[in-house]
Protein backbone atom coordinates (compact mmCIF):
# COMPACT_ATOMS: atom_id res chain seq x y z
CA UNK A 1 0.00 0.00 0.00
CA UNK A 2 1.19 3.37 -1.09
CA UNK A 3 1.62 6.36 1.41
CA UNK A 4 -1.07 8.16 0.20
CA UNK A 5 -3.80 5.33 0.78
CA UNK A 6 -2.47 4.49 3.83
CA UNK A 7 -3.29 8.08 5.26
CA UNK A 8 -6.71 7.53 3.56
CA UNK A 9 -7.01 4.68 5.55
CA UNK A 10 -5.49 6.11 8.75
CA UNK A 11 -8.10 8.89 8.71
CA UNK A 12 -11.19 6.71 7.59
CA UNK A 13 -10.37 4.90 10.99
CA UNK A 14 -9.95 7.97 12.90
CA UNK A 15 -13.10 8.80 11.50
CA UNK A 16 -14.98 5.88 12.47
CA UNK A 17 -13.60 5.72 16.36
CA UNK A 18 -14.66 9.96 16.65
CA UNK A 19 -18.09 8.90 15.24
CA UNK A 20 -18.12 5.80 17.59
CA UNK A 21 -17.23 8.08 20.49
CA UNK A 22 -19.69 10.72 19.71
CA UNK A 23 -22.70 8.17 19.55
CA UNK A 24 -21.63 5.63 21.61
CA UNK A 25 -22.21 3.45 19.09
CA UNK A 26 -19.72 0.83 18.52
CA UNK A 27 -19.81 -2.20 15.74
CA UNK A 28 -22.41 -3.38 13.49
CA UNK A 29 -25.27 -1.04 13.80
CA UNK A 30 -28.91 -3.39 14.23
CA UNK A 31 -31.25 -2.58 11.07
CA UNK A 32 -35.00 -2.98 12.02
CA UNK A 33 -37.67 -2.47 9.66
CA UNK A 34 -40.71 -0.88 10.28
CA UNK A 35 -43.76 -0.87 7.96
CA UNK A 36 -45.77 2.63 8.02
CA UNK A 37 -48.74 1.38 6.47
CA UNK A 38 -52.29 1.15 9.04
CA UNK A 39 -51.75 3.45 11.40
CA UNK A 40 -54.79 5.63 12.89
CA UNK A 41 -52.46 8.13 13.27
CA UNK A 42 -50.60 8.18 9.99
CA UNK A 43 -46.94 7.72 8.69
CA UNK A 44 -45.66 10.52 10.72
CA UNK A 45 -46.14 9.29 13.76
CA UNK A 46 -44.56 5.69 12.97
CA UNK A 47 -41.55 8.00 11.49
CA UNK A 48 -41.61 9.96 14.92
CA UNK A 49 -41.28 6.48 16.62
CA UNK A 50 -38.18 5.61 14.56
CA UNK A 51 -36.97 9.05 14.53
CA UNK A 52 -37.12 8.72 18.77
CA UNK A 53 -35.53 5.02 18.62
CA UNK A 54 -32.67 6.06 16.76
CA UNK A 55 -32.27 9.55 18.91
CA UNK A 56 -32.25 7.24 22.25
CA UNK A 57 -30.05 4.10 20.84
CA UNK A 58 -27.59 5.51 18.00
CA UNK A 59 -26.68 1.59 17.31
CA UNK A 60 -30.21 1.34 15.59
CA UNK A 61 -30.43 1.29 11.98
CA UNK A 62 -34.43 1.96 10.65
CA UNK A 63 -35.92 0.95 7.27
CA UNK A 64 -38.79 2.04 6.57
CA UNK A 65 -41.32 -0.24 4.36
CA UNK A 66 -44.30 1.07 3.09
CA UNK A 67 -45.11 4.52 0.76
CA UNK A 68 -46.08 8.16 1.49
CA UNK A 69 -42.94 9.55 3.59
CA UNK A 70 -39.82 11.71 2.68
CA UNK A 71 -36.65 12.03 4.74
CA UNK A 72 -33.74 10.75 5.89
CA UNK A 73 -34.70 6.98 6.56
CA UNK A 74 -34.29 4.28 3.95
CA UNK A 75 -37.70 3.20 2.03
CA UNK A 76 -38.46 0.13 0.84
CA UNK A 77 -41.60 0.68 -1.05
CA UNK A 78 -44.88 -1.36 -0.55
CA UNK A 79 -48.13 -0.38 -2.01
CA UNK A 80 -50.15 -1.76 1.02
CA UNK A 81 -49.90 -4.12 4.04
CA UNK A 82 -50.07 -7.19 2.57
CA UNK A 83 -47.23 -6.22 0.27
CA UNK A 84 -45.11 -4.44 3.37
CA UNK A 85 -45.35 -7.79 4.91
CA UNK A 86 -43.89 -9.66 2.14
CA UNK A 87 -41.32 -7.24 1.56
CA UNK A 88 -40.61 -7.13 5.30
CA UNK A 89 -40.13 -11.57 5.38
CA UNK A 90 -37.95 -11.23 2.15
CA UNK A 91 -36.05 -8.99 3.81
CA UNK A 92 -35.74 -10.83 7.17
CA UNK A 93 -35.16 -14.06 5.74
CA UNK A 94 -32.21 -12.31 3.63
CA UNK A 95 -30.55 -11.33 6.51
CA UNK A 96 -30.64 -7.88 5.32
CA UNK A 97 -33.07 -6.93 7.90
CA UNK A 98 -32.11 -8.19 11.82
CA UNK A 99 -36.13 -7.61 13.08
CA UNK A 100 -38.88 -5.78 11.97
CA UNK A 101 -42.03 -4.22 13.94
CA UNK A 102 -45.41 -4.06 12.10
CA UNK A 103 -49.02 -3.20 13.29
CA UNK A 104 -50.07 -7.28 12.47
CA UNK A 105 -49.04 -10.08 11.51
CA UNK A 106 -50.57 -13.12 10.83
CA UNK A 107 -48.45 -15.79 12.94
CA UNK A 108 -49.05 -19.79 12.81
CA UNK A 109 -50.08 -21.90 15.59
CA UNK A 110 -47.38 -22.14 17.78
CA UNK A 111 -46.32 -18.67 18.08
CA UNK A 112 -47.49 -16.15 20.19
CA UNK A 113 -45.66 -12.41 21.04
CA UNK A 114 -44.03 -11.44 24.30
CA UNK A 115 -45.69 -8.39 25.51
CA UNK A 116 -43.30 -5.99 27.72
CA UNK A 117 -44.79 -3.00 30.13
CA UNK A 118 -43.81 -0.40 32.29
CA UNK A 119 -46.22 -1.42 35.43
CA UNK A 120 -47.63 2.00 37.19
CA UNK A 121 -46.57 1.41 41.29
CA UNK A 122 -42.72 1.20 40.47
CA UNK A 123 -42.11 2.05 36.86
CA UNK A 124 -40.53 -1.63 36.97
CA UNK A 125 -40.21 -3.19 33.72
CA UNK A 126 -42.36 -6.57 33.22
CA UNK A 127 -42.65 -9.21 30.56
CA UNK A 128 -45.91 -10.34 29.88
CA UNK A 129 -45.96 -13.92 28.47
CA UNK A 130 -48.27 -13.80 26.03
CA UNK A 131 -50.23 -10.98 24.06
CA UNK A 132 -51.44 -11.99 20.81
CA UNK A 133 -51.07 -15.51 18.71
CA UNK A 134 -51.77 -18.81 19.94
CA UNK A 135 -48.76 -21.10 21.83
CA UNK A 136 -51.31 -24.27 21.38
CA UNK A 137 -54.68 -25.48 21.40
CA UNK A 138 -55.26 -26.46 24.88
CA UNK A 139 -55.30 -23.96 27.25
CA UNK A 140 -52.80 -25.58 30.17
CA UNK A 141 -50.15 -26.60 27.46
CA UNK A 142 -50.15 -23.29 25.78
CA UNK A 143 -49.79 -21.25 29.38
CA UNK A 144 -46.85 -24.09 29.45
CA UNK A 145 -45.20 -22.97 26.63
CA UNK A 146 -46.11 -19.17 27.07
CA UNK A 147 -44.02 -19.54 30.39
CA UNK A 148 -40.30 -20.60 28.22
CA UNK A 149 -41.12 -18.21 25.35
CA UNK A 150 -41.60 -15.82 28.06
CA UNK A 151 -38.19 -16.77 30.04
CA UNK A 152 -36.79 -16.58 26.40
CA UNK A 153 -37.48 -13.20 26.01
CA UNK A 154 -36.46 -11.99 29.41
CA UNK A 155 -32.88 -13.56 29.35
CA UNK A 156 -32.40 -12.23 25.75
CA UNK A 157 -32.89 -8.46 27.11
CA UNK A 158 -30.20 -8.89 29.56
CA UNK A 159 -32.10 -10.77 32.75
CA UNK A 160 -30.24 -13.59 33.53
CA UNK A 161 -32.23 -16.11 35.98
CA UNK A 162 -35.50 -14.00 35.74
CA UNK A 163 -38.58 -14.85 38.01
CA UNK A 164 -42.20 -16.60 37.08
CA UNK A 165 -45.15 -15.66 38.19
CA UNK A 166 -48.86 -17.01 37.22
CA UNK A 167 -51.27 -14.85 36.65
CA UNK A 168 -54.49 -16.37 39.08
CA UNK A 169 -56.67 -17.17 35.73
CA UNK A 170 -58.26 -20.26 34.70
CA UNK A 171 -55.42 -22.76 34.38
CA UNK A 172 -53.42 -21.19 36.84
CA UNK A 173 -53.32 -23.91 39.55
CA UNK A 174 -53.00 -26.77 36.99
CA UNK A 175 -49.62 -24.82 35.40
CA UNK A 176 -48.06 -24.18 39.14
CA UNK A 177 -48.60 -28.19 39.46
CA UNK A 178 -46.94 -28.92 35.71
CA UNK A 179 -43.84 -26.40 36.29
CA UNK A 180 -43.01 -27.06 39.73
CA UNK A 181 -42.53 -30.91 38.44
CA UNK A 182 -40.43 -29.80 35.55
CA UNK A 183 -38.69 -28.14 38.44
CA UNK A 184 -38.35 -30.97 39.86
CA UNK A 185 -37.70 -32.91 37.55
CA UNK A 186 -34.49 -30.82 36.24
CA UNK A 187 -35.82 -27.47 34.78
CA UNK A 188 -34.04 -24.44 36.31
CA UNK A 189 -37.26 -22.20 37.02
CA UNK A 190 -36.65 -19.31 39.88
CA UNK A 191 -40.63 -18.87 41.13
CA UNK A 192 -41.64 -15.41 42.02
CA UNK A 193 -43.78 -14.99 44.98
CA UNK A 194 -46.85 -12.22 45.49
CA UNK A 195 -46.39 -9.15 47.68
CA UNK A 196 -49.72 -10.14 48.97
CA UNK A 197 -49.68 -11.69 52.51
CA UNK A 198 -50.78 -15.35 51.40
CA UNK A 199 -47.79 -15.33 49.02
CA UNK A 200 -47.46 -17.81 46.65
CA UNK A 201 -46.22 -18.11 42.73
CA UNK A 202 -50.24 -17.48 41.54
CA UNK A 203 -50.25 -13.80 41.13
CA UNK A 204 -53.01 -11.10 41.81
CA UNK A 205 -53.96 -7.76 40.34
CA UNK A 206 -51.71 -5.80 43.08
CA UNK A 207 -48.70 -7.64 41.85
CA UNK A 208 -49.30 -6.75 38.33
CA UNK A 209 -49.60 -3.24 39.05
CA UNK A 210 -45.85 -3.55 41.34
CA UNK A 211 -44.13 -5.85 38.85
CA UNK A 212 -43.48 -8.34 41.18
CA UNK A 213 -42.24 -11.13 38.59
CA UNK A 214 -39.61 -10.70 36.14
CA UNK A 215 -42.31 -12.66 33.50
CA UNK A 216 -45.82 -12.80 34.29
CA UNK A 217 -47.55 -16.10 32.52
CA UNK A 218 -51.29 -15.75 31.14
CA UNK A 219 -53.51 -16.41 28.03
CA UNK A 220 -52.34 -13.90 24.96
CA UNK A 221 -56.52 -12.94 25.25
CA UNK A 222 -55.54 -11.54 28.82
CA UNK A 223 -52.29 -10.05 27.71
CA UNK A 224 -53.69 -8.06 24.85
CA UNK A 225 -55.67 -6.43 27.29
CA UNK A 226 -53.53 -5.55 29.50
CA UNK A 227 -50.75 -4.25 27.35
CA UNK A 228 -53.34 -2.06 26.17
CA UNK A 229 -54.50 -0.95 29.45
CA UNK A 230 -51.00 -0.59 30.62
CA UNK A 231 -50.10 1.66 27.39
CA UNK A 232 -52.93 3.82 26.67
CA UNK A 233 -54.45 4.61 30.03
CA UNK A 234 -52.76 7.74 30.06
CA UNK A 235 -53.75 8.83 26.59
CA UNK A 236 -57.57 8.17 26.99
CA UNK A 237 -57.38 5.15 25.33
CA UNK A 238 -56.75 5.78 21.74
CA UNK A 239 -53.10 6.77 22.21
CA UNK A 240 -50.25 4.90 23.56
CA UNK A 241 -47.86 6.71 25.40
CA UNK A 242 -45.87 3.68 27.26
CA UNK A 243 -44.42 0.46 27.24
CA UNK A 244 -42.94 -1.77 24.19
CA UNK A 245 -45.65 -3.24 22.33
CA UNK A 246 -47.09 -6.64 22.20
CA UNK A 247 -43.32 -7.78 21.55
CA UNK A 248 -42.08 -10.03 19.29
CA UNK A 249 -44.10 -13.44 17.71
CA UNK A 250 -41.80 -16.24 19.83
CA UNK A 251 -42.08 -20.04 18.75
CA UNK A 252 -40.00 -23.03 18.97
CA UNK A 253 -39.51 -23.18 15.21
CA UNK A 254 -40.10 -19.20 14.19
CA UNK A 255 -37.20 -18.45 12.50
CA UNK A 256 -37.45 -14.12 12.40
CA UNK A 257 -38.06 -11.42 14.97
CA UNK A 258 -41.05 -9.80 14.51
CA UNK A 259 -42.40 -7.32 17.04
CA UNK A 260 -45.97 -6.25 16.79
CA UNK A 261 -47.27 -2.77 17.91
CA UNK A 262 -51.20 -1.26 18.00
CA UNK A 263 -52.78 1.04 15.19
CA UNK A 264 -53.28 3.35 18.04
CA UNK A 265 -49.44 2.87 19.33
CA UNK A 266 -48.09 7.01 19.95
CA UNK A 267 -44.31 7.22 19.11
CA UNK A 268 -43.12 6.74 22.39
CA UNK A 269 -44.54 3.31 22.37
CA UNK A 270 -43.32 2.85 18.41
CA UNK A 271 -39.52 3.47 19.56
CA UNK A 272 -40.01 1.29 22.27
CA UNK A 273 -40.99 -1.51 19.75
CA UNK A 274 -37.84 -0.78 17.73
CA UNK A 275 -35.33 -0.97 20.42
CA UNK A 276 -37.03 -4.34 22.09
CA UNK A 277 -36.90 -5.46 18.45
CA UNK A 278 -33.19 -4.71 18.23
CA UNK A 279 -32.18 -5.49 22.00
CA UNK A 280 -34.08 -9.65 20.83
CA UNK A 281 -31.77 -9.66 17.74
CA UNK A 282 -28.49 -8.76 19.45
CA UNK A 283 -29.41 -11.19 22.24
CA UNK A 284 -30.17 -13.66 20.24
CA UNK A 285 -33.57 -14.91 20.99
CA UNK A 286 -34.41 -17.76 19.14
CA UNK A 287 -30.64 -19.19 20.50
CA UNK A 288 -32.32 -18.61 23.98
CA UNK A 289 -36.06 -20.03 22.64
CA UNK A 290 -33.74 -23.47 21.83
CA UNK A 291 -32.20 -23.48 25.11
CA UNK A 292 -35.28 -23.15 27.20
CA UNK A 293 -36.83 -26.00 25.19
CA UNK A 294 -33.44 -28.07 25.14
CA UNK A 295 -33.57 -27.94 29.42
CA UNK A 296 -37.49 -28.39 29.51
CA UNK A 297 -37.52 -31.52 27.18
CA UNK A 298 -34.14 -33.06 29.20
CA UNK A 299 -36.95 -32.35 32.08
CA UNK A 300 -39.48 -34.69 30.73
CA UNK A 301 -41.48 -31.68 28.70
CA UNK A 302 -42.64 -34.31 25.92
CA UNK A 303 -44.26 -36.49 29.00
CA UNK A 304 -45.85 -34.29 30.61
CA UNK A 305 -47.35 -32.52 27.20
CA UNK A 306 -48.18 -35.96 26.49
CA UNK A 307 -50.21 -36.15 29.79
CA UNK A 308 -51.71 -32.58 29.22
CA UNK A 309 -53.30 -33.62 26.13
CA UNK A 310 -54.50 -36.76 27.05
CA UNK A 311 -56.01 -35.73 30.35
CA UNK A 312 -57.64 -31.92 29.79
CA UNK A 313 -59.83 -32.96 33.00
CA UNK A 314 -60.62 -35.54 35.24
CA UNK A 315 -63.92 -36.88 34.88
CA UNK A 316 -66.32 -38.85 36.83
CA UNK A 317 -67.39 -42.41 35.54
CA UNK A 318 -70.48 -42.35 37.57
CA UNK A 319 -72.64 -40.43 39.46
CA UNK A 320 -71.93 -39.88 43.58
CA UNK A 321 -74.33 -38.37 45.46
CA UNK A 322 -72.87 -36.54 48.18
CA UNK A 323 -72.63 -37.61 51.97
CA UNK A 324 -74.27 -36.35 55.03
CA UNK A 325 -74.42 -32.58 55.47
CA UNK A 326 -72.00 -30.85 58.00
CA UNK A 327 -71.24 -27.19 59.12
CA UNK A 328 -67.69 -26.71 56.79
CA UNK A 329 -65.89 -24.25 58.13
CA UNK A 330 -62.37 -24.47 56.95
CA UNK A 331 -61.46 -24.21 53.62
CA UNK A 332 -59.00 -25.56 51.04
CA UNK A 333 -57.47 -23.07 48.67
CA UNK A 334 -55.07 -23.77 45.48
CA UNK A 335 -57.53 -26.12 43.11
CA UNK A 336 -58.42 -24.81 39.84
CA UNK A 337 -61.33 -23.25 39.19
CA UNK A 338 -61.94 -25.79 36.15
CA UNK A 339 -61.10 -29.00 38.18
CA UNK A 340 -63.60 -27.49 41.67
CA UNK A 341 -66.08 -29.75 41.18
CA UNK A 342 -64.37 -33.14 40.44
CA UNK A 343 -62.13 -32.14 43.26
CA UNK A 344 -65.43 -32.30 45.67
CA UNK A 345 -66.84 -35.36 44.14
CA UNK A 346 -63.72 -37.18 45.06
CA UNK A 347 -63.76 -36.28 48.38
CA UNK A 348 -67.76 -37.19 48.44
CA UNK A 349 -66.69 -40.52 46.63
CA UNK A 350 -64.84 -41.26 49.83
CA UNK A 351 -67.69 -40.57 52.31
CA UNK A 352 -66.32 -36.69 53.11
CA UNK A 353 -69.01 -34.05 53.12
CA UNK A 354 -67.57 -30.97 51.30
CA UNK A 355 -68.96 -27.80 49.12
CA UNK A 356 -67.25 -25.44 46.34
CA UNK A 357 -66.94 -21.75 47.19
CA UNK A 358 -64.81 -19.21 45.53
CA UNK A 359 -62.40 -17.06 48.25
CA UNK A 360 -60.98 -13.81 47.59
CA UNK A 361 -58.03 -15.38 46.08
CA UNK A 362 -59.85 -17.82 43.99
CA UNK A 363 -62.03 -21.05 43.90
CA UNK A 364 -62.12 -22.68 47.53
CA UNK A 365 -63.25 -26.27 49.03
CA UNK A 366 -65.43 -26.09 51.83
CA UNK A 367 -64.99 -28.95 54.36
CA UNK A 368 -65.55 -29.59 57.86
CA UNK A 369 -62.26 -29.40 60.10
CA UNK A 370 -62.66 -32.60 61.50
CA UNK A 371 -62.57 -34.04 57.93
CA UNK A 372 -59.97 -31.45 56.55
CA UNK A 373 -56.43 -33.04 57.11
CA UNK A 374 -58.08 -36.35 55.45
CA UNK A 375 -59.02 -34.27 52.50
CA UNK A 376 -56.06 -32.58 52.05
CA UNK A 377 -54.54 -35.78 51.75
CA UNK A 378 -56.76 -37.18 48.99
CA UNK A 379 -56.63 -34.35 47.29
CA UNK A 380 -52.84 -34.40 46.90
CA UNK A 381 -53.06 -38.10 45.92
CA UNK A 382 -55.16 -37.29 43.29
CA UNK A 383 -53.29 -34.32 41.93
CA UNK A 384 -55.76 -31.48 42.49
CA UNK A 385 -53.36 -29.92 45.16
Amino acid sequence: MDEKKMRVTIAGVFEELADALATGSYGKKIRVGLTILGSEHGAGELVAGAQLAVKQSPELEVTLIGKGVAGSFELVEAEDEREAHARMDELLLSGYLDAAVAMHYPFPIGVSTVGRVITPVKGREMFLATTTGTSATERVTALLHNTLLGVAAAKACGREEPTVGILNIDGARQLERVLRKLKEQGYPLAFAESARSDRGVVMRGNDLLMGVPDVMVMDSLTGNVLVKLLSAYSGGGNYETAGFGYGPGVGERFNRIICIISRTSGAPVIAGAIRYAAECAKGRIMKFVREEYGAAKRAGWNELIASLAADTGKKADEDIAPPPKKMVSEDIPGIEVMEIEEAVRVLWKEKIYAESGMGCTGPVIMIAPQDKERALQLLRENEYL
